[in-house]
């Protein structure tokens, strides 16, 4: 490592200098509004761009400091601090919100290297020794840019950025697959037993073919260690991670039993989207009891679980939360077991059935790829960033 260098992070930005994005945008819809990254739109160092914030033009017009041009590094300062994603280049002509930080790095680095050394565990102990925490943690631009970082010349930053990014490339390649592969599964459900629906066919009750909450942990419990999962680290599908505890550490939402083709829906503010299907879960496996765990016994449940998650559904249980006497927006288990919907013929549900399992056995299938992908870039990561390996 002796050809490795210490430099503070304003020694890698033109100018030495970095920017803070728009102040209370708003929430603009006119056809001169200027769309936004917002903190929660930067996530494992890539921009989503589902959900976008536009800023009045005339607002924006005052943060041209930080309008977008492509090829900047955005870095999270408020909240999940250290976040960072390479703005590509079909977000030009785009600004970002206030906690959000924009560098531009100088042409004698690699940005993807740069990028990576923000998941390093030195650079994130510097970042969080650094936050203000009276509301939330915040990083000011002033400790951002003291941040030391250990580089190595440019040919090997880019061999190691090459290696990283090539696994992070296929891991996302791999979500979108996935996403796609729910987005046809959804279609045809539309299109079937929505525009396609029979006046004659017979109205029914969610809660004439599933149960809700079967199975809980009592005192009697055998486990010791548990693999949790809140409402938090499951978001349309997705499943974060799981926290490993003692049972004896465990918080008291950490209750629920899972099986395999479980549907789990948050009771709590529905419009976040914390729901998904639970996959051959292991018996160590907890749930929060923020989640209703729906077992589909009578009818198939991607049939259930898409009825339950479409754009409409959500916003109409969010209504219902909303109304409830909880002191947030909730939902009863019962609020579910009440939906009514339109019960096709046995013959339509066994063909959507079947096209829902395969698409679901591919997704599946990706996501344990997706785990191994990700675990080997884990590994890889601080070993090749400390120059503990080298790439030649």
């Amino acid at each position: 490592m002796g050809d490795w260098q210490n430099v503070r992070f304003s020694d890698v930005l033109v100018d030495g200098s970095l920017s803070y994005g728009i102040v209370q945008p708003g929430s603009h819809t006119e056809v001169d509004s200027v769309p936004m990254v917002r903190v929660n739109d930067i996530k494992n160092g890539y921009i989503k761009t589902g959900d976008i914030l536009r800023v009045s033009s005339d607002i924006e017009k005052k943060y041209q400091r930080t309008r977008l041009s492509g090829g900047e590094l955005l870095i999270t300062v408020v909240g999940s601090v250290g976040e960072c994603a390479i703005v590509p280049d079909k977000l030009k002509g785009w600004n970002v919100a206030r906690a959000v930080s924009v560098a531009r790095i100088k042409d004698c680095y690699d940005k993807k290297f740069i990028k990576y050394c923000f998941k390093t565990e030195d650079l994130i102990f510097q970042m969080y020794g650094n936050t203000n925490d009276t509301v939330q943690p915040t990083l000011n631009l002033s400790s951002l840019k003291a941040l030391t970082l250990t580089i190595p010349k440019l040919e090997e930053q880019k061999a190691i950025a090459s290696v990283l990014s090539s696994l992070d490339d296929k891991i996302d390649l791999l979500h979108r697959q996935n996403k796609t592969l729910e987005a046809m599964a959804e279609t045809l459900f539309r299109q079937w037993f929505v525009e396609e629906a029979h006046e004659d066919w017979e109205t029914v009750r969610v809660g004439d073919f599933v149960k809700t909450n079967v199975s809980s942990i009592t005192k009697n419990t055998k486990l010791k260690r548990i693999r949790y999962l809140d409402t938090g680290s499951l978001t349309e599908g997705k499943i974060e991670g799981f926290q490993s505890l003692d049972m004896s550490d465990a918080p008291s939402r950490a209750r629920r039993i899972v099986k395999h083709n479980d549907v789990l829906i948050s009771t709590v503010r529905p419009n976040q989207k914390h729901y998904g299907i639970i996959k051959n879960p292991d018996e160590d496996i907890i749930v929060s009891t923020g989640f209703c765990v729906i077992t589909c016994e009578k009818i198939n449940p991607h049939f259930i679980f898409i009825l339950l998650t479409t754009s409409d559904m959500t916003e109409y249980l969010h209504s219902i939360a909303e109304a409830s006497t909880s002191t947030y927006p909730s939902l009863k288990p019962s609020d579910i077991e009440c939906l009514k919907f339109k019960l096709p013929p046995d013959d339509r549900l066994d063909e959507f059935s079947e096209y829902a399992d395969n698409a679901w056995s591919k997704i599946e299938y990706n996501h344990i790829q997706i785990r191994t992908l990700e675990n080997l870039r884990d590994t890889m990561l601080p070993k090749l960033m400390s120059g503990e390996v080298r790439v030649a």
